[in-house]
């Protein structure tokens, strides 16, 4: 059965070309409220009440928008190749947006080139019957880029961490890359001074020395479209 991360039914709504459209209009005034130092969450609210926006579209403005600043640091870190890199990976961000697109739920394409979902996690997590193939385009990816080594943080607090951490460790066996599994109680202050960071995460983008854009080349190889909310 297909589990249908990060969908609910009102999404067809929600995310229709009408409504897409009204996004992208409301965009242009949320980017010149924060580009003048105003709270992405406040300004959600206000951009938000006056377009009538349900929580949904209003979360995916928040996710895919930046201020002009935090896109300049995010893209001067991005990196092009990792190569024979040490890869430090978000693990439940980045497992879960695969999850998504396997289960041919929404994504957003972000302004600064991150691919974001609406699954919301809040500290519960199941293993569902797409997680295996997530994991699996997860290392068979990296393996491709030709990376030396796979680090993978999960956060402790996070319900069925340690089931995630045995069933990425039995895919794993048939890759040829070495892997570490990691359980945390803070991943995201782990990856705040690490290279080569995979996540989406937009407090991590902007903490830590250099991040790669992972989910953009998953996308592309599967042929998956996108949403853009903004413009």
């Amino acid at each position: 059965m297909n589990a249908k991360r990060g969908y609910v039914p009102e999404d067809d709504r929600n995310f229709s070309e009408a409504s897409i459209k009204d996004m992208r209009s409301a965009s242009r005034h949320l980017c010149y409220l924060i580009n003048e130092g105003y709270d992405l969450k406040q300004v959600s609210t206000f951009v938000g009440n006056h377009f009538m926006f349900s929580e949904r579209q209003r979360l995916a403005l928040m996710r895919s928008v930046a201020t002009k600043e935090q896109l300049e640091i995010r893209k001067g870190k991005e990196k092009s190749s990792i190569y024979g890199e040490e890869v430090w990976i978000d693990g439940f961000n980045t497992i879960i947006t695969l999850e998504v697109m396997i289960s041919d739920s929404i994504l957003f394409l972000c302004q600064d080139g991150t691919i974001r979902d609406l699954a919301a996690l809040r500290g519960t997590y199941r293993i569902i019957p797409e997680t295996e193939k997530a994991v699996s385009i997860l290392l068979g990816t990296l393996e491709g880029f030709g990376v030396k080594y796979i680090h993978i943080l999960l956060d402790e607090p996070v319900s069925n961490s340690g089931r995630l951490k045995s069933l990425i460790a039995e895919i794993a066996e048939s890759y040829k890359v070495p892997l570490d599994i990691q359980i945390l109680k803070a991943v995201d202050k782990e990856l705040w001074e690490k290279e080569n960071v995979i996540t989406s995460d937009s407090i991590i983008l902007d903490h830590c020395r250099s991040w790669f854009n992972l989910m953009d080349n998953c996308v592309k190889k599967q042929g998956v479209s996108l949403l853009q909310v903004w413009e």
